[in-house]
């Protein structure tokens, strides 16, 4: 019986760390794209700029035998507040200044997965140079506001909702998101995916992208 019991957990710590290999983030709800409205009444807002040298998205990508991360630049946006509560905004992502952070950058392999994530298999800047979110709508729930918006890549739209921390001033405004994640595959990015090619053995890449925002806007 003991046995058992020893060969039972050994079983259970061998699945978990295989498990490990893969992003543990909760995936952000992801439906269709919501039609924004532009002609609602209009809500009455402050709006903040992004401050985008002091703004970062953070990025990690997995698969069975390790994973890589690293950031990505917002080229622009802003946060609307009403009330201390984000009422809307929009963002521009530069999918050019893609880093891989785990790699030297003098590393040959550095150079080779980052050109391999600009190419067609995965991102295709040089055709999808940016990104966008744009801000569909929030509630705060627990403490933290559950955050939703349009997320287009590659000209592919979603609507997705992630919880984020928001703190508001008179002159700034910080979103600071859990980590969470999106399934790539649901933007069409098909390379290494089980979900468009079989008999990939153990070199599939997983779907989940796990992401991290941290947003400081102020007041121009």
């Amino acid at each position: 019986m003991t046995k058992n019991i020893a060969t039972l957990l050994f079983t259970c710590f061998i699945t978990l760390g295989l498990s490990g290999c893969k992003n543990n983030a909760k995936e952000a709800t992801t439906n269709e794209a919501e039609i924004i409205e532009t002609t609602k009444k209009e809500i009455k807002a402050d709006v903040y700029n992004a401050n985008t040298a002091a703004s970062i998205i953070e990025w990690k990508g997995s698969k069975p035998t390790g994973s890589h991360h690293g950031t990505i630049s917002i080229k622009n946006g802003a946060l609307e507040i009403n009330d201390d509560r984000i009422v809307g905004g929009a963002f521009n992502i530069d999918m050019h200044s893609i880093i891989v952070k785990d790699i030297p950058v003098e590393d040959e392999k550095n150079g080779k997965l980052l050109g391999h994530l600009k190419s067609p298999d995965f991102f295709n800047v040089n055709e999808h140079p940016s990104a966008t979110f744009i801000i569909t709508g929030s509630q705060v729930m627990e403490g933290k506001t559950m955050l939703s918006g349009n997320l287009k890549i590659k000209e592919i739209e979603n609507n997705i909702t992630f919880p984020a921390v928001v703190n508001v001033s008179d002159n700034e405004t910080t979103l600071t998101s859990d980590s969470f994640s999106i399934d790539r595959s649901k933007w069409d990015i098909k390379y290494g995916s089980k979900s468009f090619f079989d008999n990939l053995g153990d070199k599939f890449i997983n779907n989940d992208i796990e992401l991290k925002i941290a947003v400081i806007a102020t007041k121009p």
